[in-house]
């Protein structure tokens, strides 16, 4: 009888989260999916319960947490302004004490750990598009700051385990991720701009709309991450995961509108602070030691994010 791995995944009833225990469970992984739900449903992992190779606890990493594994993934941490500024003392803690937490417990288990870092670390960037040497130009008072700096010191926490105390780390920072099971309400750009559109609400843009993103469909991501942790040991990261595609907000809006059949109209707010005027990943690394890049255009994973969508509008 084959023995399966054993992986955890933090953050595990979020977007990403779900979408990798379900990839795990596919690749033959027994998965504990663990969340407190700030911003994860267990609505998104419901349909992996009859699996008897996936385990759902409640639990917040900002305490330890006692179990084994072989792997680790670290994707515990609100991802959108939203919800991380509503709590930015409580952001900070899951970024710093959640990531000693789950690194003592790699350390303990000898597992390989994984941790889900941003491209927020690179703040508002002066360098385009951004690679990873880049060290950011992050202001570490703004209102963004729990998640930019909270982030940046779980990276420093990783590489410290690992010269420290050998611990296998991986490090990807994530670029926009886009796709089914994003929250509705989490302020992110595509969510919002698909929700007006749906209902035919005023599209808000802030600033002028010419400021660009990359967008990259979670299925491309997912795939990202499963290459970086079957990676040879020192591949350590980090290393960018994103789609290289770049937008401005008014293009965005657009498309979404022309995809929507959406009568809004589009309105212009002013920007909010330290709101980066352009993000885009170099994936030249990701390319030389991983094989990977991303596959889904805009489009194709947009028109699968609206069809997710519209049971929010139209049920």
């Amino acid at each position: 009888m084959k023995i399966k791995k054993r992986a955890i995944v933090t953050g595990g009833a979020g977007f990403l989260g779900s979408h990798l225990c379900e990839r795990l469970l596919q690749l033959e992984y027994e998965v504990l999916c663990v969340d407190n739900y700030f911003t994860g449903r267990r609505a998104n992992v419901e349909h992996l319960l009859t699996n008897t190779s996936f385990e759902l606890m409640r639990h917040d990493i900002t305490f330890p947490l006692y179990v084994e594994a072989d792997e680790i993934y670290n994707l515990a941490c609100p991802a959108s302004p939203v919800h991380y500024q509503f709590d930015p003392v409580q952001t900070t803690k899951v970024n710093v004490m959640g990531a000693i937490n789950m690194l003592g417990l790699a350390k303990r288990v000898k597992a390989r750990i994984f941790q889900a870092s941003t491209s927020e670390v690179y703040g508002n960037p002066a360098v385009h598009p951004q690679p990873e040497s880049y060290r950011g130009d992050v202001n570490p008072i703004g209102i963004r700051s729990c998640y930019d700096e909270g982030k940046r010191c779980a990276e420093t926490l990783f590489f410290d385990y690992y010269r420290q105390h050998n611990v296998d780390i991986k490090v990807a920072r994530i670029f926009n991720t886009y796709g089914p099971r994003m929250h509705p309400n989490d302020g992110r750009v595509v969510s919002n701009f698909i929700m007006q559109s749906l209902k035919g609400e005023d599209i808000t843009i802030y600033g002028d709309g010419m400021q660009t993103r990359s967008f990259c469909y979670v299925d491309d991501l997912i795939n990202g991450f499963l290459a970086l942790m079957s990676a040879p040991r020192d591949v350590t990261g980090p290393i960018n995961l994103g789609n290289p595609g770049e937008f401005t907000m008014r293009d965005l809006a657009e498309k979404t509108i022309e995809m929507t059949g959406s009568s809004s109209k589009i309105v212009y707010l002013p920007l909010p602070e330290d709101d980066p005027m352009q993000r885009k990943p170099d994936l030249t690394l990701a390319k030389r030691a991983l094989e990977w890049e991303p596959k889904i255009r805009l489009e194709q994973g947009l028109a699968e994010t609206i069809k997710y969508f519209e049971k929010y509008v139209y049920e």
